[in-house]
């Protein structure tokens, strides 16, 4: 028995002293050591790594393996071992005698000892002052769309997500508490690893208004948490970029002291449309349109002689009952296939740890022909130098491959307007047998057969920092980091399509270089004082971000098997740059008094090269504090509550997105022509008083936990004003310019967050839980002198004293059951209705949305049950505008079934007039009765997975596999009648809600397996 490593001595009295022969000499104590070996394990017996297992009042300790295995050669008999893991509670337990022990860590689900990450560090839970949520990926991060922030709708008290297409891979809408601009841009701030993450779309070719995501070039295997980052104290310290809210975005690193350790996970899927439009047959479509011409006079008489569709002996196309119909949507729709691979290899020694990762995916669309196609490889690296020094890098490679589809409102080439708008009853072919499209649309098939649109993106996302820690308290921390993306894009239109007809073929071709520097210099400060916090941050930083893109296009090709450009007879292209800067200061002060009186005051500055001379920098301070009441003596006792704490905090946070790169200055344009002689000319006038757009809020909260964390409620009000709001005003014809920026609005955001989570059951087998959150969020704009149109047919309107994205429609109260005419509400009582008599019906924000989440385990099994809904808001369905013509356009658009539900004759009781190709306010471009309630309930993921038996994982030489099902969109509720009241035509936030040529978020089911060994 070896007593040497003891340092402990013990005090022996007289009585009962050892006897001579068997006493230690004079001042050595001897106490027996033995090994002890053990196992970790979580709430569901699997094991967990990387647990601190340490003997109570020594400094002896060590942590977990892999497999949850620990060691400790020598242990005091009968000591005390105390395991701690972050996200469970520290665990005492006996060593006992010798041998093996198996412990099992119970979750702290009040989390406050949770580490959460903030603006240039982390915080404790329960010390933040701020409005922080922070999401585990786990659970969604295999639903089949293309950006991981599409997969956390729902998730997210206050955060409104909407993926606004079936399309893998396209732009995704993120509103963090409302929105605060006209013409800037509405969304957060994405910060990956310390990196800011460009967001916005480098798209240039035309896709009906869509645009691609940027984010979805992120791999979401590769993350390991998302904090969202809500109030004004949480998100000051990004200064210029926090107004819209900030995501930061944490990617896995490995473990000091960790075996490799392999991941794997592979799965296979498959999904399709959950409904398709109910169009007209070719009878009832050609019914309407004799209906409509029996309804209609004019200089030639409508008889039912003349009508269109009667025998072919008598002149006409064929009796009703003789067209055909032909199932255009069933070509254009395809059940999807999808695909998803990733292997990961984590590990570390005691200096070094590292995590690499690679991915692959691919996600056919339910729209013929498009796909979407992401590579990536991930390698991030930590190396302890000495004991103060530390480095490490992450790096994040993306290719990602899309075949873009043309969906929305916008040119020929329209996939889905090709088989949606055309009428069932038209043959796809010519007198003589040939496939032929139409003046408006493209042939669906020559289309699939020919389409050619495409985009490659390859993305480098990476940091490099050095830690030195100067003092005990006092580190230093430099990091520089890059985001570059070459975005390519390439079209080819041959000569049977619409695009590519007129001009014997045309080619376009786009190469986009976007790249980002960052540097940023912290010095962080922390020390305690007995009962007394306090931390200090310091940083500077400097950022540059340049835009260049070549752009070329070709008309005029010998023949069809000719794309590229260098073969056409026609060609032109242009080349241009842009590029802006900002440097920044900014600091931070925390203060805790004693765990109850918390304290949080940050300050930013930051200048920008978009702005005028006068007015370059911005200055964004914050103040947060908090209360935890819990912690006074007259709480402290109370075993029921486990936490109680009151938030408090207001700051100032700006925005620059989405003005352009010179915004302030005045421009000229060399590209003139003065008869034949090169030349410049004015492009853009000056606004030299131009400045940051600014948006103070104000945030109270209150975070209640019961029961040891069982129950936790979180409540936020807030309330949000946006002045010196960015916008392009115009300016009159004569001046030659057609606008110039301003600051000439100011918008506010008022709204309410509630998130609940419970541990309904927790048993060693069974175990239950749920989280709920719900938000409301009331838009408006309060200052704007002149009102602005958006949208198709003008549709969205921004008014003063009306929220952002409200419809402007021409009301519709009924149809006269007599007569069959559609009744307008005559706005200004002048007996005509015109565009004087449009008004604000409604708006796309919803009166509260939110989500619903159910997690079970019982042993090896496992499932998820994940809710989203929304209620209130509307959508303008234009292709039942489109659909809904009762006849009128004939043979040039389709008819949707729906008007069969029209008005025949008197006292008829329908919201559908009467098909009447004369009386245009049957069918007014613009009415209300298209405008529809947008509120839905929606099964957003359901998961089930089993978990081998430890000992069939040993069999198979792994440390864990689990293999699972996971279906996607199963339902949904709504009372909307197109196919997805999240669609948009177009990704502009400024038209969203208009739903007009737009594939439905599609119903999947996905198995795969996931193994470490």
């Amino acid at each position: 028995m070896n007593y040497s490593l003891l340092p402990i001595v013990l005090a022996l009295g007289t009585v009962g002293a050892p006897s001579a022969s068997s006493a230690p000499r004079p001042g050595h104590y001897l106490v027996a050591v033995t090994p002890v070996t053990g196992k970790v394990l979580d709430e569901n017996g699997q094991a967990l790594p990387g647990v601190t297992v340490r003997v109570k009042g020594t400094a002896t300790g060590t942590t977990t393996a892999e497999n949850g295995e620990f060691s400790l050669s020598e242990t005091p008999e009968n000591a005390t071992l105390i395991f701690s893991f972050i996200g469970y509670k520290s665990q005492e337990v006996k060593a006992g005698q010798a041998g093996s022990l198996t412990v099992r860590l119970v979750p702290d689900q009040g989390q406050l000892n949770e580490v959460v990450v903030v603006g240039y560090g982390t915080q404790q839970r329960k010390n933040l002052t701020g409005s922080i949520v922070k999401v585990d990926p786990t659970d969604t991060k295999e639903l089949p769309v293309g950006s991981f922030d599409a997969q956390l709708q729902g998730k997210v008290s206050g955060v409104q997500i909407s993926s606004n297409s079936g399309v893998p891979g396209g732009a995704v809408n993120v509103r963090v508490r409302g929105a605060t601009t006209i013409n800037g841009s509405n969304t957060p701030l994405y910060v990956v690893d310390g990196v800011f993450m460009n967001n916005n779309s480098l798209q240039t070719i035309s896709t009906g208004g869509k645009a691609s995501s940027p984010i979805a070039d992120l791999n979401p295997a590769d993350i390991e948490n998302v904090e969202v980052l809500k109030d004004a104290d949480a998100t000051a310290l990004y200064g210029a970029r926090g107004a819209n809210g900030v995501i930061l975005i944490t990617t896995k690193r490995g473990s000091y002291n960790q075996k490799p350790r392999v991941s794997l996970n592979v799965s296979q899927g498959w999904a399709k449309a959950a409904k398709l439009w109910d169009l007209a047959t070719g009878p009832e479509h050609a019914q309407l349109v004799n209906e409509n011409w029996l309804n209609t006079t004019g200089s030639t008489p409508h008889t039912y002689e003349n009508r269109p569709y009667r025998p072919v002996s008598e002149g006409g196309r064929g009796l009703p009952e003789e067209q055909p119909t032909y199932d255009r949507l069933g070509q254009i729709f395809r059940t999807a296939r999808l695909q998803n691979y990733d292997l990961a290899v984590t590990g570390g020694s005691s200096s070094t740890r590292y995590y690499i990762g690679g991915g692959y995916t691919k996600q056919e669309s339910i729209l013929r022909p498009i796909d979407f196609q992401r590579a990536s490889f991930k390698v991030n690296l930590d190396q302890q130098i000495s004991d103060r020094v530390q480095i490490g890098v992450s790096n994040s490679f993306s290719r990602t491959y899309r075949n873009e589809g043309r969906a929305g409102d916008g040119p020929a080439g329209g996939l889905l307007q090709a088989a949606l708008h055309t009428p069932t009853l038209l043959s796809p072919y010519d007198a003589n047998g040939r496939l032929v499209g139409r003046a408006s649309f493209d042939n669906v098939e020559l289309l699939i057969n020919n389409y050619d649109v495409n985009s490659t993106s390859l993305r480098y996302i990476g940091n490099l920092y050095g830690d030195v820690q100067l003092l005990p308290t006092l580190k230093f921390r430099t990091s520089f980091g890059v985001d570059y993306n070459n975005y390519d894009e390439e079209e080819y239109w041959n000569t049977l399509l619409i695009a590519g007809a007129g001009v014997g073929g045309l080619a376009t071709s786009s190469i986009t270089q976007y790249t980002s520097l960052l540097n940023e210099n912290t010095l962080n400060y922390r020390q305690q004082f007995g009962k007394h916090g306090l931390g200090l941050l310091l940083g500077q930083g400097l950022q540059s971000d340049t835009n260049g893109r070549t752009f070329a296009q070709g008309t005029g090709f010998p023949n069809n098997a000719f794309k590229e450009i260098s073969a056409a007879s026609v060609t032109s292209s242009t080349r241009n740059w842009s590029g802006y800067r900002l440097a920044s200061f900014f600091g931070r002060a925390d203060y805790n008094f004693d765990d109850r009186y918390l304290l949080n005051v940050s300050f930013r500055a930051d200048g920008s090269s978009r702005f005028g001379k006068k007015n370059q920098w911005g200055y964004f301070p914050s103040v947060g504090a908090a209360w935890r009441v819990k912690q006074e003596s007259f709480l402290r006792d109370v075993p029921v509550l486990s936490d109680l704490k009151l938030r408090a905090s207001y700051g100032l946070t700006g925005n620059q997105n989405g003005i352009g790169n010179f915004a302030a200055r005045g421009l000229w344009n060399g590209g003139a022509n003065y008869l034949g002689a090169a030349g410049i000319a004015p492009q853009q006038l000056a606004n030299a008083d131009l400045k940051w757009e600014q948006t103070s809020q104000a945030n109270v909260g209150v975070d209640v936990a019961f029961w040891d964390g069982r129950v936790a409620l979180e409540f936020n009000a807030y309330y949000k004003y946006t002045k010196n709001g960015l916008i392009q005003l115009t300016k009159p014809a004569t001046t030659g310019f057609p606008y110039y920026w301003a600051n000439a609005v100011e918008v506010s955001n008022k709204g309410v967050e509630f998130a609940l989570n419970t541990v309904n059951v927790r048993q060693a087998d069974f175990s239950w839980n749920t989280s709920f959150n719900i938000a409301s969020n009331a838009n408006n704009i309060e200052k704007l002198a002149t009102p602005t149109k958006f949208g198709s047919r003008d549709l969205i309107l921004q008014q003063e004293g009306h929220p952002l994205y409200s419809f402007w429609v021409y009301k519709q109260l009924e149809v006269d059951p007599e007569t069959g005419n559609a009744v307008y509400d005559d706005v200004n009582r002048d007996g005509k209705i015109t565009a004087a008599d449009r008004q604000i019906v409604g708006s796309i924000w919803p009166k509260f949305f939110g989500g619903l989440n159910n997690t079970f385990t019982y042993r090896g099994f496992d499932a998820s049950v994940l809710v989203a809904f929304q209620y209130g808001n509307k959508v303008y369905n234009h292709n039942r505008f489109f659909g809904e013509g009762g006849g009128a356009r004939d043979e040039a658009r389709v008819i949707f079934a729906s008007n069969l539900d029209r008005w025949q004759r008197p006292g008829d009781q329908t919201d559908v007039p009467r098909p009447d190709g004369i009386n245009v306010n049957n069918y007014l471009d613009g009415g209300s009765r298209w405008l529809e309630d947008g509120s839905f309930i929606r099964l957003r993921n359901v998961s089930v997975g089993y978990t081998l038996p430890e000992r069939l994982t040993r069999g198979l030489h792994g440390s864990s596999i689990r293999v699972y099902a996971q279906g996607t969109n199963l339902a949904l509720l709504t009372n909307y009648s197109g196919l997805d009241p999240e669609s948009a035509a177009s990704s502009d936030a400024n038209q969203q809600g208009i739903d007009l040529g737009t594939p439905p978020q599609p119903r999947s089911l996905q198995i795969g397996i996931s193994a470490t060994f």
